[in-house]
């Protein structure tokens, strides 16, 4: 969520910010025209609550010097006194109204980019910032996409698993579940020896927590909800783990907070029709290796840099080719202030998918879920600063291993690095 009083001291600057992301989509006068009543009625208020506090006194005092309580003099001062309860009590509802207003339309703004953001409308004016890898690109044009040699393989049904639930769904079978777990084991690994603490949070999660990491009201369609409760089912470990601090104050000596976590995700990926419809690159439900730090302003720069290079260490311990895209302002997510994209080598179509999403999202999140900090021997909180990352997407892996790997006997082999969680060499 933005400063609505930095909104309110810095408009202009705060509607050229938003109109970096996208010119003419969002629009700060409806907040400023609340805000202004809001505070002209707050202003009345207080005089209204001002002068109803002087008449109680001065009631008491006429009473205590002798004025009769039912002389015309007090009866005068209590007849003012309770014509301003009226009113005090008929503009409580309407403020309460403006500031759930405000509060609303505030909920609806994007973070602000970071100044090194580079401008842009699309993705198209994304910017390539390293390329690792090339070497390992495999020398072959037979490569079968990923869903084809898993079904030859027998490790992936499709077909049935439409059956079980509907389509962007998959089974993993025999040697494709077990490379999927292997895995799974080998990111937390490396993570948690990178310094991450392994976290296991519900998947199953509240509105309140879709909101204060962005999710929520903006993104609703793209989420599944429980009808009966108010819960939904994670779109990744970025919502649990960063709620867990929702409404604290931390000590600045806890920071900076390193949580890693695997997660089975669910997206509706509304808005997708028509792509990646088959194999695991975009499916309804699929597990993820999550990275999410909870830092102090000052670090978060650095801290932001250290767990992209955390993430890419991954498909580097595999030897998987993969590229880093810095985000322009035109393709940046919601709560991101800076971003950026590990995307990875997927020759059947001879591109580069993405695999990993690593934003620094400063204290839009914070603010959004109350996550502050105190430091010892200065007075009042700050926000925290908050990122969140892939590290990695499973499934996403196990698509540029099985195409990536793939051997002219129709074989896929195993990296190096997961043989001794398989106890295989090749599937």
């Amino acid at each position: 969520m933005l400063d609505l009083k930095q909104i309110r001291e810095n408009p202009d600057f705060i509607q050229q910010q938003l109109d970096r992301r996208s010119p003419g989509e969002y629009d700060l006068q409806p907040i400023l025209e609340r805000d202004r009543a809001q505070r002209e009625l707050e202003s009345n208020r207080s005089q209204l609550q001002a002068r109803s506090n002087e008449i109680g006194k001065l009631v008491g005092q006429k009473i205590k010097s002798g004025s009769p309580p039912d002389g015309a003099e007090v009866q005068a001062l209590k007849a003012e006194g309770n014509e301003l309860k009226a009113q005090l009590a008929n503009l409580e509802p309407t403020e309460k109204a403006l500031k759930g207003e405000i509060e609303s339309l505030l909920l609806q703004l994007p973070n602000l980019p970071s100044a090194s953001t580079p401008d842009g409308k699309s993705e198209a004016e994304n910017v390539e910032v390293k390329r690792w890898g090339d070497e390992y690109i495999p020398d072959n044009s037979q490569i079968l996409p990923h869903w084809e040699i898993g079904e030859k393989l027998g490790i992936v049904d499709f077909k049935r698993s439409v059956k079980v639930a509907q389509s962007r769904f998959v089974t993993l079978m025999g040697a494709g579940a077990a490379l999927e777990r292997a895995l799974i084991n080998f990111m937390l690994d490396r993570q948690i020896t990178a310094g991450y603490t392994e976290m296991l949070p519900p998947i199953l999660i509240n509105s309140q927590s879709l909101t204060g990491t962005g999710q929520l009201p903006k993104f609703a369609e793209e989420s599944f909800k429980c009808a009966e409760d108010d819960l939904w089912l994670t779109p990744t470990a970025e919502v649990p783990l960063t709620n867990l601090y929702r409404d604290e104050i931390i000590d600045s000596e806890e920071l900076p907070i390193h949580h890693c976590a695997y997660t089975p995700c669910f997206r509706r990926e509304a808005g997708s029709y028509g792509k990646d419809t088959r194999g695991l690159i975009r499916l309804h439900q699929f597990n993820k290796v999550e990275l999410v730090k909870i830092v102090h302003p000052d670090t978060s720069e650095d801290e932001h840099q250290k767990m992209l290079a955390d993430a890419a260490a991954i498909l580097e311990a595999l030897k998987l080719p993969y590229r880093i895209i810095e985000l322009c302002t035109g393709d940046l997510g919601f709560s991101a202030a800076k971003c950026y994209d590990i995307e990875v080598w997927l020759p059947s179509s001879g591109q580069y998918r993405e695999i990993s999403s690593c934003s620094n999202c400063w204290d839009f999140q914070a603010r959004r879920a109350s996550i502050r900090f105190k430091e010892a021997g200065k007075k009042g909180t700050q926000f925290v600063h908050t990122l969140n990352g892939s590290g990695l997407a499973v499934g996403r892996t196990m698509s540029a291993i099985l195409e990536n790997y793939q051997q002219p006997n129709g074989s896929v082999k195993i990296p190096e690095v997961l043989q001794p969680y398989l106890g295989r060499e090749a599937l």
